[in-house]
């Protein structure tokens, strides 16, 4: 099934929204309710002109305004690749992008992708990061499953029926591949983005001697105890109308600063969570491109 489209001139904005509706959204796609108790509360947002179901329609992300780096543009290469991740599902695959013309080996950012697999806005990540100048390796947790269905409802239900601990493993092992990598410089870094935010978090503990810098967008966080193993820079992005995830900020910072870790957090103004993805209302211009610029510039500073 393929992602609905909506014409770009139909573009919603959260502004454009009541707060409590993103917020049930928010519970919603990240499994905190079911999809009837969803509909259930949005119904009183619903008005003569607008039913829920077209309310959610108009929520759901739409990857028609999502291309910011064009899957054809001359300036990188791109392509899918398999690893190996013994202790997770196997073989698993992911996307990989890099300079076209590099001519050396290059610093690496692992991309982890939402609750939902590798959709077409995380691949455009994956080649904003190489357009930087990265090796850049978006991995598949779908994988096992045949890979993102081009839906983001079936890519959710398919990811709540792996194996949580598999799936880390997967990342784990996303990680070592890329650093490995004969193209890497072995130099590597994480980004990621709501479940992948909290991947990343999750890579600094595990990997300590692989990942020298990670970038957590709207994570969740590990434990005071985990918190002690992470050697990498930290550069964390929170939206302010967030408060299932900015819920763990408090005690997360408190363990950073307790364990003397290098750590970078700005909290976005008016913004909600997945305000990066460029997709879906809850996009805010302004906030993506600081954290994105941000973002790079803390790599290049870290992974050089």
């Amino acid at each position: 099934m393929t992602q609905t489209s909506t014409p770009v001139s139909e573009r919603k904005e959260a502004t454009d929204f009541p707060q409590e509706l993103l917020d049930i959204y928010d519970e919603y796609v990240h499994g905190v309710i079911d999809r009837r108790l969803f509909f259930s509360k949005a119904a009183k947002f619903a008005t003569a002109g607008v039913t829920v179901a077209a309310l959610v329609e108009s929520l759901n992300p739409h990857y028609a305004w999502a291309e910011q780096v064009s899957k054809n543009d001359p300036s990188i290469k791109a392509e899918y690749v398999e690893y190996d991740s013994p202790n997770g599902h196997g073989t698993m695959r992911g996307y990989l992008a890099r300079p076209a013309n590099a001519g050396k080996k290059l610093p690496s950012i692992l991309v982890v992708h939402e609750n939902r697999g590798l959709n077409p806005y995380i691949e455009d990540v994956v080649r904003r990061a190489a357009k930087a100048g990265f090796l850049a390796f978006g991995p598949d947790a779908l994988t096992p499953k045949g890979g993102y269905p081009g839906n983001d409802d079936e890519g959710r239900a398919m990811q709540r029926e792996l194996d949580r601990n598999k799936i880390t493993e997967d990342f784990v092992a996303a990680a070592q591949f890329l650093d490995a990598h004969p193209e890497s410089a072995g130099s590597t870094g994480v980004v990621g983005f709501c479940f992948g935010g909290g991947m990343s978090n999750t890579l600094a503990v595990r990997l300590p001697n692989i990942i020298k810098a990670a970038v957590p967008f709207y994570g969740g966080q590990p434990s005071a105890e985990d918190t002690k193993k992470i050697k990498a820079k930290l550069l964390l992005h929170y939206a302010e109308n967030d408060g299932r995830v900015n819920a763990g900020w408090p005690d997360y910072e408190a363990a950073l600063k307790a364990n003397g870790v290098d750590y970078q957090a700005y909290i976005y103004a008016d913004t909600n969570h997945g305000f990066h993805n460029d997709t879906t209302p809850r996009y805010d211009e302004a906030a993506a491109k600081l954290a994105w610029e941000r973002t790079i510039a803390f790599f290049k500073e870290h992974l050089g």
